[in-house]
């Protein structure tokens, strides 16, 4: 029987037989979902390119794409822009191969610099595919209860809840948008990071309703930390999270990564936290095994169409260097202002 790819048409019916087609396949993440496509056309203006592999007008593969155009950071066509997973899902390997090629003959076509796919697993029948990341994740499994989630975290670290335990701390799920967001702004300053729009947040909510959780961390009345996370199978992913300076003092942080394992096992029967992408060697990734979870390494590859040689969008690279000192300089409502118009392709 002959397989084909083609474009998803538009029509609702052909999205939920696509997310159908993603929640029931092993590897079908929550950033494959189709809802992605309305948040980053909306928001970001990024053209979709949604393939379905299909036989008998069946599904049997599914890979979404997005065109960025940027003088700065390049003409790209990948999968996906904003999400750490992405990538084709199959029934098969011979699947995956068929939509891989059908994104290279679309770059060949948009006359991109190179397609990108973003694997959890290696892909090893394209030799065509170029790994480019130096990047893994971060796992755990969430056990049954507060005190035994406690006792999996690593000695050190669960000190350093035990006490944030002791503090005057509060979590709760909240609809201040605006909260969260201007928490998460100053973090990602502080950090030399250009800001995503508030209003991206607005839309992720309004798509994923109640697949996406803000939650809010005060101290006393004070908010000092914020997370905004995913829900999707049995996992939760605090994906957008940071704190005040405040936070420091308090240990907001690490009572708010408690709080979520704890609010996720109880409310949503979660089994899995998933905290998340880290460079390798970053503070970050250091930061997440202190929790006792180990990385597992992300597989991002590329397939070369115009350029001659991989992508270099690293922070360390000498070309963002000082950009990214003096951003972290700019007060915070001139970095509110100006990030968006930079984070639409830092994706």
């Amino acid at each position: 029987m002959s397989e084909r790819v083609c474009k998803l048409a538009t029509e609702k019916h052909d999205f939920e037989l696509w997310d159908t087609y993603v929640d029931n396949h092993s590897e079908g993440s929550f950033f494959h979902l189709s809802g992605w496509r309305d948040v980053i056309c909306e928001v970001y203006k990024h053209t979709p390119y949604y393939l379905i592999l299909e036989s008998n007008k069946t599904i049997c593969g599914v890979l979404p794409l997005f065109e960025q155009k940027s003088r700065l950071f390049g003409h790209v066509l990948i999968s996906t822009p904003f999400c750490v997973y992405g990538g084709a899902i199959a029934d098969d390997d011979g699947g995956l191969l068929q939509l891989e090629n059908a994104a290279a003959e679309l770059g060949k076509k948009l006359n991109v610099d190179y397609v990108e796919f973003r694997y959890t697993k290696p892909r090893s029948n394209n030799s065509n595919l170029i790994l480019n990341c130096n990047h893994s994740t971060y796992l755990m499994p969430i056990p049954d209860d507060e005190q035994a989630i406690l006792q999996s975290i690593k000695k050190k670290q669960r000190a350093n809840v035990r006490q944030s335990l002791k503090n005057e701390l509060t979590a709760k799920e909240t609809s201040d948008i605006s909260e969260v967001h201007r928490i998460y702004s100053e973090s990602v300053r502080n950090l030399g990071t250009p800001v995503f729009p508030k209003r991206y947040f607005s839309k992720l909510k309004e798509v994923f309703s109640d697949r996406v959780e803000l939650l809010s961390i005060k101290n006393g009345e004070q908010p000092v930390s914020a997370v905004l996370s995913f829900y999707y199978k049995n996992k939760v992913l605090p994906y957008y999270g940071g704190g005040t300076p405040e936070a420091r003092y308090c240990r907001g942080n690490d009572f708010m990564y408690y709080s979520l394992m704890c609010r996720a096992r109880e409310k949503r029967d979660c089994e899995v936290f998933d905290f998340g992408r880290s460079k390798n060697n970053s503070g970050s990734g250091s930061y997440k095994k202190t929790w006792g979870i180990e990385p597992q390494p992300l597989y991002y590859y590329c397939q070369l169409v115009r350029a001659t040689n991989l992508p270099n969008l690293s922070p360390d690279n000498p070309k963002y260097r000082y950009f990214i000192k003096m951003w972290k300089k700019l007060p915070l409502f001139v970095t509110e202002r100006l990030g968006p118009y930079l984070s639409r392709f830092l994706g």
